[in-house]
């Protein structure tokens, strides 16, 4: 009899499968969480990143243009060093003011202080208090100077504990708040100093007899204070470059000055050839190459004239009676050039004369018009140009301190000698550290 086929083994019975919609909530779920996660993360990120100290070294004046967009700006305060993450600070921006309507950035000029925060920087901009006040420091000012006019400027405060180091700030047009220091102001002045010599260093002419950016400031305050043309300044370098390869004496006027009374700036007649034949430190008669320091605080475009001087032969030059100077490549063409200076200086002297003794007439007309004398035109003379033991120098590179005060030299009927450069080799200064 046929044996009876086995019985089919039990299937397992299948599992019940989720709802399609419940997949769907699960995973919809998983998403917002996960997501919710990221935001609160992210907002967490940014939020600490807002209040970190900035990158600003010193406050800092900040433009914003009217009509730059959010991102424009944002990149503006990245590339000046403002903040440090233009993302971040744009991330910020949506929040505060498209969810929080917190505000709009304005257009103006800000004061941002050292270290200030991404959320101080934003509050500053959306605020709207732009600078009210400004100071003008002009370049060839020496430090002393510039910390007097400071002092004297009644919208800053606090105290300036020591005078800077000569050199060392940049002479230049400084906007504050009412409630910024005069420290303040001398920090800012010192860091676009190193930041322009800096730059400017990097780009300088490879021959130029200059071995170190403390040499250039050198070379730049003599510049600064030798011509206030600005289209004469890489010619008045060039003349001091040429003379430094010559091994020539630099023989700058400015540099008797400010050895004789430092940074003071005293000075209330024209150099004397006693004040010349002074030894000092600064005095380029009479020492070889460049003074220990700076004469004064030079200014851009000093500072690049000497980076960046002409091409030329010039070995002289002297004021030529219009604001600027007469150039000479030979000692002969040079002395021609003064003897026309003297020409001029004469002039000067007589036409000065004749509009005193017109002034003087006319105010002793005003006052008792017996007591003019008809025919008199003569005017009280200068002792500087009667006294034959008070002669004033010749420059070799007379500059613009001579020219500036308008006065003639002690005996302009004498014609100069002759200056040149010293006969003995010139060592080359060794680079600061």
């Amino acid at each position: 009899m046929p044996e009876r086929p086995p019985e089919p083994p039990e299937r397992e019975p299948p599992e019940e499968k989720d709802h399609p919609f419940l997949r769907m909530l699960s995973g919809l779920f998983t998403f917002f969480f996960v997501l919710a996660c990221l935001v609160i993360g992210v907002f967490y990120f940014v939020r600490v990143q807002l209040d970190q100290p900035g990158p600003l070294d010193t406050s800092t004046v900040v433009v914003v243009p009217k009509g730059e967009g959010v991102t424009a700006i944002a990149e503006r305060l990245e590339r000046d060093g403002v903040i440090a993450d233009r993302r971040i600070f744009m991330t910020s921006i949506l929040y505060f003011m498209y969810l929080k309507g917190y505000g709009s950035l304005k257009a103006g000029e800000y004061e941002v202080a050292k270290h200030a925060t991404m959320r101080d920087v934003l509050d500053t901009l959306v605020e709207g208090k732009s600078i009210e006040h400004k100071i003008t420091l002009p370049e060839g000012l020496t430090s002393q100077q510039i910390v007097e006019r400071l002092r004297e400027h009644p919208q800053l405060t606090g105290e300036i504990a020591e005078i800077p180091p000569e050199g060392t700030l940049l002479p230049d047009t400084y906007r504050f708040g009412s409630d910024d220091s005069r420290k303040n102001i001398i920090e800012r002045m010192k860091s676009a100093q190193q930041k322009f010599l800096a730059k400017m260093w990097e780009e300088r002419h490879p021959d130029i007899m200059i071995n170190s950016p403390e040499e250039a400031l050198v070379l730049a305050s003599i510049v600064e204070k030798e011509t206030g043309k600005a289209d004469e300044r890489p010619h008045v370098a060039s003349v001091f470059h040429n003379r430094l390869k010559k091994k020539m004496r630099l023989q700058s006027d400015p540099t008797i000055i400010y050895g004789l009374f430092g940074g003071s700036g005293m000075r209330d007649h024209p150099i004397t050839r006693e004040e010349l034949d002074r030894e000092t430190p600064f005095n380029t008669y009479k020492i070889d190459g460049l003074p220990p320091t700076p004469i004064a605080n030079p200014g851009r475009a000093a500072i690049e004239a000497v980076l960046k001087p002409a091409k030329s032969d010039y070995l002289y030059f002297c004021a030529d009676g219009t604001g600027g100077h007469a150039f000479a490549t030979t000692l002969a063409e040079h002395n021609k050039n003064v003897a026309r200076w003297r020409e001029i200086e004469r002039e000067i002297r007589a036409r000065q004369a004749e509009e005193a003794a017109a002034a003087a007439a006319a105010a002793a007309a005003a006052t008792d018009p017996a007591a003019v004398t008809p025919g008199v035109t003569g005017a009280p003379a200068d002792p500087a140009a009667t006294d034959p033991a008070n002669p004033a120098p010749v420059a070799a590179t007379a500059g613009a301190e001579a020219q500036a005060s308008a006065r003639p030299p002690a005996d302009a009927n004498t014609q100069p000698a002759p200056v040149q450069g010293p006969a003995v080799p010139m060592p080359r200064r060794k680079p600061q550290p």
